[in-house]
């Protein structure tokens, strides 16, 4: 049995990740933003481990989280699910960007780490210099392709944890739209089977894969000389620093 932590797990495909590996028999943890959604996330999973709140649009909430995380002892996988969209730049920077790379550097290193990003990640620039110049450039699109910026830079430091990175599709959950054309139970599938799978094609690390399928990513995730000065930049910006 995995022990698993996921963020934003109240609702969409991280409530269904949970489900599902709870149905697998595996320990899971979930996260919600506020008491409310805490609620709804035990409702929807009332086998989960526990729930823990955190807004992640603030920085003081997200260390705080992995503080809440760590004290309940090491986790097998981290699946950072959470995500926003049609929000303010400067929420999408937090929440997208900023979010994982705190809960990475904080929380005590699991086995394995699942970054969910987006198929939009191919349409998107690093733009580090709107990190610290203007946060208002900063586009969802950018957002999740510092996501697997940060994977590969992780898969690369960390060879002892599998690190890699989904695109769930364009799935109909409250982000996605109830016309959104892809497989729901597909779009969360990848994540489960990453976070426990014995599969050897899922034992891999600074993949981004598609339905179990691995898939080409943005080339400029690939730089090194751009995922240090990312990693530089979030640590100017968190006061937090990656071990």
């Amino acid at each position: 049995m995995a022990r698993i932590f996921i963020t934003g797990s109240a609702e969409g495909l991280g409530m269904l990740a949970a489900k599902s590996l709870i149905q697998m028999g595996h320990s899971v943890v979930l996260h919600a933003r506020n008491e409310g959604r805490a609620k709804d996330a035990m409702k929807a999973n009332p086998e989960a481990e526990s729930v823990l709140v955190a807004d992640l649009c603030k920085t003081e909430e997200t260390k705080d989280l992995a503080r809440q995380v760590n004290e309940l002892g090491i986790f097998d996988a981290v699946i950072h699910n959470a995500g926003v969209y049609q929000v303010p730049a400067k929420q999408i920077f937090r929440v997208n960007t900023l979010a994982p790379y705190i809960l990475t550097c904080l929380i005590h290193r699991p086995k394995r780490l699942v970054y969910l990003s987006s198929g939009m990640h191919l349409y998107g620039h690093s733009n580090l210099d709107n990190f610290t110049i203007d946060q208002n450039q900063i586009t969802y699109s950018d957002s999740k392709m510092h996501v697997v910026m940060l994977c590969i830079a992780i898969a690369r430091k960390w060879k002892d944890t599998y690190a890699n990175a989904v695109d769930p599709g364009w799935v109909p959950t409250k982000m996605g739209g109830r016309g959104a054309p892809d497989n729901l139970k597909k779009g969360y599938e990848t994540q489960v089977w990453l976070a426990v799978s014995n599969d050897e094609k899922a034992k891999v690390s600074g993949r981004y894969f598609f339905h179990q399928s691995e898939r080409n990513h943005n080339p400029e995730c690939d730089e090194v000389p751009l995922q240090e000065k990312f990693l530089d930049l979030c640590e100017q910006i968190t006061d937090v620093s990656l071990v």
